[in-house]
């Protein structure tokens, strides 16, 4: 795949999630509009992540040339893929738990 294939990968997943998660109901308080803010970007970080892993594995490993000037080892290109991987996990679990509505009472 071309590298604008995947950029408009990237724009169209970032699009998807901007205008599914951006908009905050017109009651909502300021409180509210923060957590739907902040679980928005959260998801954007985590998309902007697996993009990044997935895009540094195929043009890492998976090339024929691989990328021009860098010969890395294919264990630090795992290692670096993995850390971002789990980064965008992360950040999926903490934005989606932020875009969910506030509980007035919790029973534990």
């Amino acid at each position: 795949m071309e590298l604008t294939d995947w950029i408009v990968i990237l724009v169209v997943a970032l699009m998807a999630i901007t205008f599914f998660c951006g908009r905050a109901p017109a009651n909502a308080s300021l409180e509210s509009r923060a957590r739907r803010a902040t679980g928005t970007r959260l998801l954007v970080q985590a998309a902007f992540s697996l993009w990044s892993a997935l895009l540094i594995l195929v043009r890492g490993l998976f090339a024929l040339g691989g990328l021009p000037g860098i010969h890395a080892a294919p264990q630090t290109i795992l290692a670096g893929a993995a850390v971002l991987v789990a980064c965008g996990c992360y950040w999926s679990v903490r934005g989606s738990k932020l875009l969910k509505p506030q509980r007035l009472f919790t029973a534990y």
